[in-house]
Parts: C-alpha cells; sequence; structure tokens
C-alpha cells in the first residue's frame, strides 16, 4: 500500500539546518566529531555502546560544554548471550596459529564483552542531558526503557535492514527510522532475522521502506558525497546518515592503521564479517578475514567474539598492520577527505 508519508522534513522535526546525520561510529570517534557536525548544521552523533557510564557522562558533559545544538547519543539494544565455553575453546582454537606466530599467552586473554547494550544505568546518565535523539542499533530497548526516553521528549530512531523491521520499528512508536542498505560500514542493524540474504542495498532498500510507513526514513549506506545525497533525497529520504566519509576527518579519533588502509586501494573490497565482534559488520577485507573467511561459525555470539582476538589486534598493530583489525568501512570510502568535520558536512549537503 503506498501511503502519504515524508509529511516532516528532518530539519522539522529536530531543528536543524542540514539533513546530514553524522552515523556513530564506536572505535573511531568520541565528542569532537559529533561537535563539529552538530555545529556546523548537521546531526552530531556520539556511540556509546564501547563507552563505561562514566566515559559516556564525561562525553555528553564536552558536547553539551561546546554545541547548543541537537545532537544524537547512540546505543546498541541486543540481548546479552550466554556465555559457551564450548564455542569459545572453539573460537581460540581457530585462533591457535596467529596466538603462536605473535607470541600471545592464551591463558592470559581475558573473556568477556566488548560492547553494551543500553540499560537502566544508562538512561539514568541520559536523564541529566536529555539529548534531542536518542538512536538504537539493533532493534529497540524495553518498553519501560523506550518510556523513559520519551518522558524527556527525546525523539527516537533506529535502524532497519528490511521492510519488516521498518514495519516492527513504527509499530513501536519511534519517530524516525534510519533505512540501513547492505553498502554500511560496520554493524549491520538486522535483528528479526540472522539471514543475510534478507539484506539489499541503499537504493532498493530505501524506496521500498519509504512506501510502507508513514516516518521520516533516513538513508545510510554507500553514501559518500552530495551527489549520492540528492539522490537518496529525491527517493524519498527526509535526511541521510554517512560514517564511513567522515573517518578520515581531523575530528575522528580513526586509529593510523585504519586511516592507512581507507586511503589505500584495499578500501574497494569490503566484506560482511562476524570474526571481530560474532555479530555481521562491513570492514576492508584483510589477512583474517581472507584465511578464517569473513563468516565463521566458531566465533561466539556477539560480542563475546571479540576478547580473543584482541591481542592479536593489538600486537599486530603495534607492527603497523591491520591484519587483525576490523577496519569497519562502507564499500564506498571514496568520499574520506582529511578535511575538518565542518567542511564535509556543508560539502556533503552541498547539491540540496
Amino acid at each position: 500500500m503506498k501511503r502519504n508519508n515524508q509529511t516532516m522534513t528532518l530539519q522539522q522535526l529536530l531543528g536543524i539546518e542540514l539533513p546530514i546525520v553524522q552515523a556513530p561510529m564506536a572505535g573511531v570517534q568520541g565528542s569532537a566529531l559529533a561537535v563539529a557536525v552538530s555545529n556546523a548544521g548537521g546531526l552530531g552523533s556520539l556511540p556509546c555502546a564501547m563507552l563505561s557510564l562514566d566515559a559516556i557522562r564525561s562525553e555528553l558533559a564536552t558536547i553539551k560544554a561546546h554545541t547548543s545544538r541537537p545532537f544524537n547519543v547512540n546505543f546498541f539494544c541486543h540481548t546479552p548471550p550466554t556465555p559457551s565455553a564450548e564455542r569459545e575453546a572453539a573460537w581460540r582454537a581457530a585462533l591457535a596459529p596467529y596466538y603462536k606466530e605473535y607470541g600471545v599467552d592464551v591463558d592470559r586473554i581475558p573473556a568477556g564483552p566488548g560492547r553494551a547494550a543500553f540499560s537502566p544505568e544508562a538512561a539514568d546518565v541520559l536523564n541529566d542531558v536529555k539529548p534531542a535523539v536518542v538512536s538504537f542499533h539493533f532493534g529497540l530497548p524495553s518498553a519501560d526503557l523506550l518510556a523513559r526516553v520519551r518522558a524527556w521528549g527525546s525523539k527516537i530512531f533506529s535502524s532497519a535492514t528490511t521492510v519488516n523491521e521498518a514495519r516492527w520499528l513504527e509499530a513501536r512508536g519511534v519517530d524516525a527510522i534510519i533505512a540501513q542498505g547492505l553498502e554500511a560500514g560496520g554493524h549491520r542493524g538486522i535483528f528479526l532475522s540472522e539471514d543475510l540474504s534478507t539484506q539489499v542495498g541503499t537504493f532498493a532498500l530505501l524506496p521500498q521502506i519509504v512506501r510502507e510507513v508513514k516516518l521520516p526514513v533516513i538513508a545510510a549506506g554507500g553514501i559518500a558525497d552530495a551527489k549520492g545525497v540528492a539522490a537518496a533525497m529525491a527517493l524519498g529520504a527526509t535526511g541521510v546518515q554517512i560514517g564511513t566519509a567522515y573517518m578520515l576527518c581531523r575530528e575522528a579519533t580513526t586509529s593510523v592503521v585504519h586511516r592507512a588502509a581507507l586511503k589505500s586501494d584495499a578500501a574497494r573490497h569490503t566484506a560482511i564479517t562476524n570474526l571481530f565482534t560474532g555479530r555481521p559488520a562491513r570492514g576492508i577485507v584483510n589477512r583474517v578475514m581472507k584465511e578464517l573467511g569473513p563468516i565463521s561459525t566458531a566465533a561466539p555470539a556477539f560480542p563475546l567474539a571479540t576478547a580473543a582476538i584482541a591481542p592479536l589486534r593489538a600486537k599486530a598493530e603495534n607492527r603497523g598492520s591491520g591484519d587483525f583489525s576490523p577496519l569497519w568501512s562502507g564499500q564506498n570510502a571514496s568520499g574520506c577527505k582529511e578535511v575538518p568535520a565542518a567542511d564535509q558536512t556543508r560539502e556533503l549537503a552541498a547539491d540540496l
């Protein structure tokens, strides 16, 4: 059924100047990038999945001190898995040749998750700040937590990778849907299924979601320049979320190894992999992805796969190598520029 949606622009919904959302990118940015994008008229975002409660509190204080503009605070909302000793042993066995090569003592590798889900304690921290937007990946948290977010007046965004996920989110009262195409870097937002064959490209997914829901839809995945932004808007998006194109900006904390990969020919070859966290995510193909295959049934459930591969990443990066690093990137890194994020934001909106 075709519906008359998109009645409100992203600018009207949030009081921002440009329909550009900086994708929250855990591990390669902090408050500085969010502040720069918000001050340039877009919607800056702070990824919180890898931050402690104290770190979230500190980053939010920094953002509030440097901008009065709206910003987005992003959380994962996965269900923490029950650890499996058998699966952990199989995963470490798969990595054993690399442990030997790099001199890693297996007995000294700690276990534990690398990313936290949205929690009541995190909500307590947000309560004092009341950000303009709280966004979620992997569905939504509990109804009680959502009610707390709504009570502050924050808008709720979440990612959909299929039409069914978009409908599910609309039925639960989100304010906008991020249509995440298969080209997008980082973790897939998939949550109603684990079937990766359901995942489609941005410009195939976007018009289908626009047609099926009444909410504003934000396009994400593979959009790297002003023409791509304009194309997404022409297909019915009310905004565009962009991540990879910001990763070389001065305010990003992208590592030296990761920056080098993004600037190299290697960035043209990305794949969906679960090796680094246990959940499908798109990154630049590197040694471990080639040798183990990008998807491994041995990898523990998200986010438990992180612990065993972390010491290999550290050892390799110390040698200037990204062989064991999650080099997150979308399929189109051509828009990456070593410029201030404010300049990048304005340039992305130049054709609107």
